[in-house]
């Protein structure tokens, strides 16, 4: 038998993988080359051919690779930061972005930020202006303060006072204020970066206006008193009065600076809110800085606003900290319209989205529960049953810590008399969380809830769960 007769082998049949030209020639793919470039659909579908070869697998489907090489593009083109529905029952959720912006404010970044602004230049004159030009205007009139500056979060304004005002000098602060924010960020690590010296007075839960009075001394920078807003202290406990301490520092020539954190620049109350302080009735008590956050309960940009005496906020504009901790033309577009809407107190909780979450009522909550309930839980399946529960929310961000809100919650509890692993509360959370637009709950007493207080749109939300529950959102009385 001559070798032109043999048989062929198995090996000289085994199917192969196509080629990268062949590949990139398939009109699947010239379609998302032209949308997403090239180089990057090229390099996707090398990794892809790669990974069927490493599997041992060369009888690849052709759709099967057109859909392992656009889900490699999409990976890549997809946004590190995305937006969320925030379902944990906490409003200003700081790892979630902390407070929505107003559409005002979002109109106002868009208009600046394709191209130049007035950003630092006075229209008037034709010279060179000030960026808090923008803002402090409106600061001024909503607090009562002489002037205002802004700087790109309250812990750096707090920086900037203590480094202009106190450096290499003392900082008299009450024990029972020497707070830890977010990320293990403490009041006394903020002070030795700013240059001063910590001086506390009184003890963990009383100190008197006379335990102030003693510590001043000629090394005496400043007097801080710090709103406890993220923790509270009740029982057997006692602190100096603002207006007294107010007194007291300026009879001996001692700048007086509060630091409120939270920053409500309105009376809460008349949302049937609890009561905060607000900057306004800071000043009033005899401070002569206030500083604050945009993104609490003011439901602006994250940015850090100092208030007070003109001549203490020009020698904060003085020091070099100002420029490097400075805001941009976007934050200080949104925030400028967002204090615009504070002139408008009938029409605040409307077009607020952090005051209108904040004072939703239960019953508008639980509405949204009862519609989205029957669409979740057809996502859940038999993994979990869904039901409709009261549960408590919390405004988050260090703001009213002890002060609850009614709400009303989905609760993936288990479908049988068993409690729900907590693998299989991972699970469901994962996948919550890998839908086209991620729903974030929490996991707490053997369940997953789903909290309702911020969930506005109901369209979206329910979109996520396919075509049939958009459509019965659609049609809900």
């Amino acid at each position: 038998m001559t070798s032109a007769s043999v048989a062929p082998t198995n090996a000289a049949v085994r199917p192969h993988l196509p080629s990268i030209d062949r590949v990139l020639a398939w009109p699947p793919l010239v379609a998302l080359a032209e949308a997403y470039g090239r180089a990057l659909v090229l390099e996707a579908a090398r990794e892809e051919l790669a990974a069927w070869r490493e599997a041992g697998r060369a009888d690849g489907a052709r759709v099967d690779i057109e859909a392992g090489i656009a889900a490699r593009v999409i990976a890549r083109v997809q946004p590190s930061l995305r937006p969320v529905f925030n379902l944990t029952g906490t409003v200003l959720h700081t790892n979630l972005g902390r407070a929505p912006l107003p559409a005002q404010a979002i109109a106002a970044m868009m208009r600046v930020a394709a191209g130049a602004s007035n950003l630092e230049f006075d229209l008037t004159t034709g010279k060179r202006g000030d960026r808090d030009d923008h803002v402090e205007a409106l600061l001024r009139k909503l607090t009562g303060a002489e002037a205002a500056t802004v700087v790109n979060n309250n812990a750096a304004a707090l920086m900037l006072v203590l480094n202009t005002l106190a450096r290499r000098r003392e900082v008299i602060v009450s024990r029972g204020e020497l707070i830890e924010i977010g990320g293990a960020f403490r009041l006394p690590d903020i002070m030795v970066q700013a240059g001063c010296r910590l001086r506390e007075v009184g003890t963990t839960n009383r100190t008197h206006l006379r335990d102030h009075a003693e510590a001043i001394g000629p090394r005496t920078g400043l007097m801080l008193k710090v709103h406890t807003s993220n923790y509270r202290i009740d029982g057997f406990t006692a602190a100096a009065d603002e207006r007294a301490l107010g007194d007291l520092c300026r009879e001996r020539g001692v700048p007086f600076v509060i630091d409120l954190g939270s920053g409500a620049l309105c009376d809460l109350t008349r949302f049937g809110l609890p009561h905060e302080p607000t900057p306004a009735e800071a000043l009033a008590a005899g401070a002569d800085l206030v500083t604050f956050s945009g993104d609490k309960l003011l439901g602006g940009p994250q940015a850090g606003i100092i208030v007070g005496r003109a001549d203490l906020i020009a020698k904060l504009k003085k020091n070099p900290f100002k420029r490097a901790l400075r805001c941009d033309k976007l934050t200080l577009a949104a925030l400028g319209a967002v204090l615009q809407l504070y002139g408008d107190p009938d029409r605040l909780v409307a077009q607020v989205p952090t005051l209108r979450l904040l004072a939703r009522p239960a019953v508008q909550i639980e509405a949204v529960a009862l519609r989205m309930q029957p669409i979740v839980a057809a996502w859940a399946g038999e993994r979990a049953r869904v039901t409709v529960q009261p549960v408590q929310s919390q405004i988050g961000s260090g703001a009213l810590p002890i002060d609850m809100l009614p709400s009303h919650a989905l609760q993936f509890a288990p479908p049988g008399p068993k409690r729900l692993s907590g693998r299989a509360l991972d699970q469901l959370a994962a996948g919550l969380r890998n839908l086209a637009v991620p729903v974030i709950g929490r996991i707490g007493d053997g369940a997953l809830w789903l909290d309702l207080r911020c969930l506005e749109d109901e369209g979206g939300f329910a979109a996520l769960f396919g075509p049939a529950a958009s459509a019965m959102v659609a049609t809900a009385p």
